[in-house]
């Protein structure tokens, strides 16, 4: 029985439950992640279907991200992945990547030329520029009266603290930029986006730095990687 189990191959499917005649019939957005995986891959090796290295692949590396982000190296460790799959699978995804970033530079380019309304729009922008989520990142968003966006700057990466964030670094590339207002937002490592009492207290500062200087703080905005806060809403100032 274990012997037949690995024989099977997409062959011995009716043609139109196989990936390919699923995707060309039903479209890509309708088939599972695993039968795109068996497309990009297009076949398995001699007495195994294609499918059954994917479901190998998976089990491997638990989930989508990780093969994702997985080495040529660590994608041959699954067996079925030779040198030319694990090269199939990395430049699909690098593909994948590529749109995505031009999706979000053609965003980015839209939303200058327009106001922001939501702080939801600023989030997509942080998102993209954080590179790595294990540290903190503060941003300052610089606006004209008009709430075009003027800049975004990267004051500081490290752990967020009131000696960190200063009220001088902050407004530095806002007045560099001649901002009317700003928005500042930051990331948390824990992947918790509500705001932490040191958060509050740097906001009340700026928010009182700014009417000194004549730069309104408008938001600040706790940022993870899959969702926010923004203290404004929150009326913590």
């Amino acid at each position: 029985m274990e012997n037949e189990k690995n024989n099977f191959t997409v062959h011995d499917l009716p043609k139109s439950e196989r990936p390919r005649e699923r995707l060309k019939n039903l479209g890509a957005d309708k088939i599972s992640s695993q039968e795109l995986l068996a497309v990009i891959l297009g076949k398995g090796i001699k007495g195994e279907s294609v499918l059954v290295t994917v479901q190998k692949l998976i089990q491997h590396f638990g989930n989508l991200q990780n093969i994702l982000e997985a080495s040529v190296d660590d994608l041959m460790k699954v067996r079925g992945i030779g040198f030319a799959k694990a090269c199939q699978l990395i430049a699909s995804f690098e593909l994948s990547k590529r749109l995505l970033k031009e999706n979000i530079e053609a965003e980015k380019e839209r939303v200058k030329k327009n106001a922001i309304t939501s702080p939801s729009e600023i989030v997509k922008f942080i998102q993209s520029e954080i590179d790595d989520y294990s540290k903190e990142h503060f941003f300052v968003i610089s606006f004209d009266v008009r709430n075009r966006i003027l800049g975004i700057d990267k004051t500081s990466k490290g752990t967020l603290s009131a000696s960190l964030v200063h009220p001088r670094e902050t407004f530095e590339s806002a007045i560099r930029r001649h901002a009317a207002q700003i928005i500042v937002a930051h990331n948390h490592p824990s992947g918790d986006c509500e705001p932490s009492e040191d958060d509050i207290r740097i906001t009340k500062r700026l928010y009182e730095a700014g009417k000194i200087m004549g730069i309104e703080l408008l938001d600040h905005i706790v940022v993870t990687k899959d969702n926010y806060t923004s203290l404004k809403d929150k009326n913590f100032f």
